[in-house]
């Protein structure tokens, strides 16, 4: 047998060689303390549910509890706290993983396929993300198509677009560029689309009251990367 290469097909191996790699590691600690609004749309997005973590249940910790005691009670109740290798056997054996993540009061416990008393006690609370979207600090977060999409969400997007569209003939292309600058939002691929229109719509109004359109450059086109935990958290 070649060193290095380890045959999956035998499960006794595979734990041990498993083992091996947890005991030869110093445990990082699990984060899930979100510093920003941003971060935890970016966890969520790109590192749960782009890796099947569909299922979940959103809460919010009542002022007058301490949000670290829940999310140790969360965390321990569920067995959140695993290493990479306990999460491959997991999956292995046909078992559901779970991450735990919060930002201010707000908190998502999320899941993927498989067995796990999680689906036993948040029976009619869960929701599959492929079919009902995660709503937060003005994001839309959800799994449709086989990829993830963040978009602003309806009623911020609405009122967004009303904004645009009271100012777009009242304001220089300069004065409608800086509008245009100081959205929050992070331009993942639909939040752009979404902008796009918002632009059409300016330059609509604009071409009918006979005024200089805005230059496409005005729209916010590259989402920034931001860290989602705190340093050395």
């Amino acid at each position: 047998m070649a060193f290095g290469i380890v045959p999956t097909n035998n499960p006794m191996l595979f734990d041990a060689v498993m083992l091996c790699g947890v005991m030869g590691k110093k445990r990082v600690e699990y984060r899930c303390v979100a510093t920003s609004i941003e971060g935890f749309v970016q966890q969520v997005a790109v590192q749960y549910l782009r890796h099947g973590y569909w299922f979940y249940v959103a809460g919010q910790i009542p002022e007058g509890k301490d949000p670290a005691a829940v999310d140790a009670k969360l965390i321990k109740k569920y067995g959140i706290d695993v290493s990479r290798w306990e999460r491959a056997r997991r999956k292995r054996d046909g078992l559901a993983n779970m991450q735990y993540i919060r930002q201010g009061r707000f908190f998502l416990l999320m899941a993927t396929h498989g067995g796990h008393s999680f689906f036993d006690h948040e029976k009619g609370q869960a929701r599959d993300a492929r079919r009902v979207a995660i709503r937060y600090g003005g994001y839309s977060i959800s799994h449709r198509n086989g990829r993830v999409s963040v978009r602003i969400a309806p009623n911020e997007y609405a009122q967004l677009k009303a904004h645009f569209l009271e100012l777009a003939c009242c304001r220089q292309p300069r004065a409608l560029m800086c509008e245009f600058a100081q959205i929050q939002f992070q331009v993942y691929a639909p939040i752009r689309v979404q902008l796009l229109a918002i632009w059409r719509s300016v330059n609509q109004l604009r071409r009918s009251g006979g005024f200089e359109l805005v230059t496409i450059d005005a729209v916010p086109w590259r989402r920034r990367i931001c860290r989602p935990f705190a340093a050395g958290a």
